[in-house]
């Protein structure tokens, strides 16, 4: 495998692991995703793992995987430039990514457009939006809306909740997680007490907080944000007394190991390790041996049934773009669903999958865990 430098990374070929074919012979696939972050860590080792696994199972009718990886840095223009890198090279026959919302839809018109469309698949770009990003982008994690429906119903059901209080980003994803939310909590009976926006820019959520207090404080608090947001937010909770259970989506992804008043936080995510099935453990052991013990997220774990289910459909259509495509178009219609660690993937008309949930994990000794009663 080539050697690179995660920080100065641009536009980097990962060879393949095997010897036995030529350069020539081997089919390249994009990965795009912002792998100078740590949210981008998972959905690299990932990738990389299945592709070593691939090409040490003699790679797909005797061709070897390459994975050709380029960082967006999470930014939608450079996104923009990426695509195009990766559009242009007639050898890559799919792309992987990108991971989040805003990049996977700025890159979109470049990979379904010209004469020679590719396909992009996300692991978890959960905007509605993507939902008509075009016939060449795929997704295999379900939408910001699906996450705000289980919270709130987790936060009625589970946790008995009566008053709850929000703070969302005001962005795509922070309004949407909050919409439905907030709609279903008041549909099952609850009341939202305060509904707050914020932005990079805010100096202090305390203003926000002190008025939650003042009135009557909430059973829950809803961040739906980021896990720098959560990060900033904990700490004036304690500090300020305010005795709530905190939820979160699958952006808090992380917020276990960086922050140390995240005990007994509640975050929904479409894939968590311990979920059961003799495919998802063989997934945890590889790669915990892989890479020091660590666990993959539901970046990670979506990218590597990504990569799987294009080895699934190269094999039979071959390394041929359109081809790809409309074999992919198939999966969970005139195709059966694919069974990968994350499971079933079975896409609509839209390259969504309406049938993926969600779970709802819970930090318990720096660790998510799948909450008890699902």
């Amino acid at each position: 495998m080539s050697r690179w430098s995660i920080a100065t990374l641009t536009l980097v070929t990962v060879f393949a692991l095997n010897t036995g074919c030529t350069h020539d012979d081997t089919i390249l696939i994009g990965l795009a995703g912002p792998f100078t972050e740590e949210r981008g860590t998972s959905m690299r080792r990932a990738a990389e793992l299945a592709v070593r696994e691939i090409n040490g199972r003699g790679g797909i009718n005797g061709r070897l995987l390459e994975l050709v990886i380029v960082d967006d840095s999470a930014d939608a223009d450079r996104a923009l430039r990426v695509a195009r890198q990766l559009y242009d090279n007639n050898r890559v026959v799919a792309v992987i990514g990108h991971l989040t919302s805003a990049t996977t839809l700025a890159a979109a018109p470049i990979y379904g457009g010209g004469n020679d469309p590719v396909v992009e698949i996300s692991p978890s770009a959960s905007s509605p939006l993507i939902s008509n990003a075009g016939p060449f982008t795929f997704r295999v994690c379900p939408t910001d809306r699906v996450h705000g429906a289980r919270l709130a119903d987790w936060a009625r059901s589970a946790l008995g909740a009566e008053r709850a209080a929000i703070l969302y980003r005001n962005d795509v994803y922070g309004r949407s997680v909050r919409a439905t939310f907030l709609a279903d909590f008041i549909s099952l009976g609850g009341s939202v007490v305060t509904n707050d926006p914020f932005l990079d820019e805010i100096p202090s959520f305390e203003p926000y907080l002190r008025r939650l207090q003042q009135q009557g404080g909430a059973d829950v608090v809803l961040i739906a944000g980021t896990q720098e947001d959560a990060g900033r937010i904990l700490p004036l909770l304690e500090t300020l007394g305010i005795q709530a259970r905190v939820l979160g989506s699958d952006r808090l992804s992380g917020i276990q190991e960086a922050v140390a008043l995240a005990e007994g936080t509640y975050i929904s995510s479409a894939y968590l390790p311990d979920r059961p099935g003799d495919r998802n453990d063989q997934f945890i052991r590889a790669y915990r041996t892989a890479y020091r013990n660590q666990l993959p997220d539901h970046r990670g774990a979506g990218t590597y049934d990504i990569l799987y289910l294009l080895t699934q459909a190269i094999g039979v259509v071959g390394p041929s773009r359109r081809r790809i495509r409309d074999y992919l178009a198939q999966i969970g219609r005139e195709l059966a669903g694919f069974e990968g660690v994350t499971g079933t993937i079975a896409f609509d008309e839209h390259g969504d999958v309406p049938s993926k949930t969600v779970v709802v994990g819970v930090v318990s000794n720096r660790r998510l865990i799948t909450a008890p009663g699902q």
